[in-house]
């Protein structure tokens, strides 16, 4: 599923989709352990970090790499440059929604070459609901460090995180209902922020700015963007002080508390009705994505 501003602001509106245009670019994700802390960067800034399946992949190696290092306690999320993320690639010259890529987070086969539906459901099945759910069970603590957009895929991403931590230029959003698709695959609305919230987030694809997400739970913190960096590693290093074993139980348990609330289950059923509505968009508009695209998510995102 898509997101807004998957662009810089001085990209072109509809660059051409060739996945061979990164091919010599910068890796996709960055990986550095500084003392207990792993810090796991999305390295796409030109794009804002848009999430292309390489990066998909790339983070996925970056939370395994950091699960099996005894010496990593607990693990940062974060963007380079001005963004967290866009959310999904949707119209970089990076963009490889077409290519097929070795699956780890389930067992549906690969999408290429297959029509329709079938694609579509193969595909988001396994590089969105299913690595979402994957790092979500990484049984150490993870720290969203955000500032500036996390819209649509972007907050799929913060969302499985244990923690999040906003620099004040922050702001979240899930427009996707403008394309007639039910939010993001992995739909954590009603838990990452109380139901009534969420419904005012969804109904009308506004921005949240980072002091609203902290007042209705959604963020712990909210720092000057100048600090954001550094608080953020303050505290990961106050919570890799605690017992490796003894936070790993922790976040299963806390984890375990969210599916008995429903999160699981909730996100099975609402997957359905994307793809419904994915399916309903390829047969009587433009494409899947009902004939949105980047520019014109952007242009009514400002409206």
């Amino acid at each position: 599923m898509p997101a807004a501003d998957a662009f810089a602001e001085d990209s072109p509106a509809d660059p051409p989709a060739d996945a061979t245009a990164d091919a010599t670019a910068d890796p996709p994700v960055l990986y550095e352990v500084r003392g207990p802390v792993a810090h796991v960067t999305m390295n796409r800034p030109r794009y804002r970090n848009a999430q292309n399946s390489a990066m998909t992949y790339a983070l996925d190696d970056a939370f395994y790499r950091a699960a099996g290092d005894p010496a990593v306690k607990v693990v940062v999320l974060a963007g380079a440059g001005g963004h967290f993320s866009a959310g999904h690639d949707i119209g970089t010259p990076g963009r490889d929604a077409h290519l097929p890529f070795e699956r780890r987070a389930g067992l549906w086969w690969d999408h290429t070459g297959r029509p329709g539906a079938e694609s579509r459901f193969a595909r988001e099945s396994e590089v969105y609901l299913g690595m979402c759910r994957r790092w979500r069970e990484l049984p150490k603590p993870v720290i969203a460090s955000v500032q500036g957009a996390c819209v649509a895929g972007g907050l799929m991403l913060a969302w499985v995180c244990d923690l999040i931590v906003a620099a004040e230029d922050a702001f979240f959003a899930d427009p996707v209902v403008r394309m007639g698709i039910p939010g993001v695959e992995y739909f954590a609305h009603p838990w990452a922020m109380p139901p009534r919230i969420a419904r005012e987030f969804l109904y009308t694809g506004d921005r949240m700015p980072a002091r609203r997400a902290y007042e209705v739970g959604m963020v712990n913190r909210v720092v000057p963007r100048a600090d954001l960096a550094e608080e953020t590693d303050r505290l990961a290093r106050r919570i890799a002080e605690m017992p490796g074993f003894g936070l790993a139980l922790t976040k299963r348990a806390l984890n375990q508390a969210e599916d008995l609330q429903g999160l699981h289950t909730g996100m099975d059923s609402v997957f359905g009705l994307h793809h419904l509505a994915h399916a309903h968009n390829a047969e009587t508009a433009a494409d899947s994505l009902g004939g949105m695209n980047v520019a014109a998510m952007k242009e009514a995102g400002t409206r």
